[in-house]
């Protein structure tokens, strides 16, 4: 038997650098639809790690200088959203973060 597939799901999703007031939980987030080759899977748990919270808080921009510790609840007022990513390109927000899940195909 095939489950249907709802037409949303929710998330958290980061609306931009800072504290944890950029989470935003939504019941409304469009449900992906896989490509070729992909899979959906439905997410039965999920957790963060060190690169999602730095990431929120602006961490890996080129202009802050303090360790992660100063930050990590609020932000950094340095961070520049043109580069506070892993990458250091300007990340596109809002978005959903994090692949560490477990779940269903």
């Amino acid at each position: 038997m095939t489950e249907q597939i709802p037409p949303h799901m929710a998330a958290v999703e980061l609306v931009g650098h800072g504290g944890i007031d950029m989470l935003k939980y939504r019941d409304d987030v469009p449900t992906p639809v896989p490509s070729p080759n992909e899979v959906l899977i439905r997410v039965a748990a999920a957790g963060i790690n060190n690169t999602d919270i730095n990431t929120r808080v602006g961490w890996y921009s080129k202009r802050v200088t303090e360790a992660t510790s100063t930050g990590g609840s609020g932000g950094f007022d340095a961070a520049s959203d043109d580069d506070a990513s892993w990458s250091g390109v300007p990340l596109s927000l809002p978005r959903i973060q994090g692949a560490d899940c477990c779940g269903r195909i």
